[in-house]
């Protein structure tokens, strides 16, 4: 498929349908309009969506509010029901990051890894087994609306067990959760901090009040089943401070 770039003249350019591995999965590009003649990297953001199959459509107003701040955002399709649990097509993704960011205008040594719901575990379990992607670590970990008692997409283990087996993520952790999350209830996120405070490791928790989708800057249609964009002023102003976390600690800031 070949790519599809966005409205000329507009904020954020977008480069749709990038096939990013042996899986033949695609992904989507979002960046700030002026960098295509701009000099030097901009920090890169990888954001995983969650259990949803095939839903990185659903992050699109998050990952263009995040470009719009300075930040090459990629959003890669995986698929949960995959035989691996989504694990190949995840680090697939990462490797494309990796070696094609620079192409793209980004800087892999600036890289943030993402994710929500189902993609919050599996960005952590990357931090905390760097094994998993070839002893690789991004600059953070941003972690929104997860749970991370269960085992993690990326690497068979839970994020929680594995830091009480002395495993360390080494980069800062950023969570974010609403505060009105009846899918998976921010005491979550607050068990992680907890967890992360006591093993003497670096994060921030923010709770802001907005629900499962909200954070992402949507709201969930029940017809489709699933998240779409919305107006409504929680998700807006939830997804404005998730957005700002995700540019910021890609910039130095982490």
């Amino acid at each position: 498929m070949a790519p599809d770039m966005g409205t000329a003249g507009s904020k954020v350019e977008t480069v749709r349908g990038l096939v990013y591995g042996p899986s033949g999965k695609q992904l989507d590009a979002y960046r700030p309009a002026e960098a295509s003649g701009a000099s030097g990297a901009m920090p890169t953001v990888l954001l995983w969506h969650g259990i949803g199959p095939d839903e990185r459509d659903i992050l699109e107003p998050l990952a263009r509010t995040t470009a719009a701040l300075g930040a090459l955002v990629l959003v890669p399709d995986w698929r949960s029901d995959a035989a691996d649990g989504g694990r190949a097509q995840l680090l697939e993704s990462l490797a494309f990051v990796r070696e094609e960011a620079g192409g793209l205008g980004g800087d892999e040594a600036s890289s943030v890894l993402a994710g929500w719901s189902a993609g919050a575990g599996a960005a952590l379990g990357v931090a905390l087994r760097p094994e998993s992607a070839a002893q690789w670590r991004p600059r953070a970990v941003v972690a929104m609306a997860g749970r991370y008692d269960l085992p993690a997409r990326t690497t068979g283990t839970a994020p929680l067990e594995d830091l009480a087996a002395g495993h360390d993520p080494g980069v800062p952790v950023h969570l974010l959760h609403g505060t009105r999350d009846t899918v998976l209830d921010a005491q979550h996120s607050r068990d992680l901090a907890a967890a992360l405070r006591t093993a003497g490791r670096a994060l921030t928790l923010q709770e802001p009040e907005t629900d499962h989708a909200g954070v992402i800057m949507t709201a969930y249609d029940p017809a489709s089943d699933r998240c779409v964009p919305t107006t409504a002023e929680h998700a807006v102003r939830a997804g404005r401070l998730v957005a700002g976390v995700l540019a910021g600690v890609g910039g130095g800031e982490a």
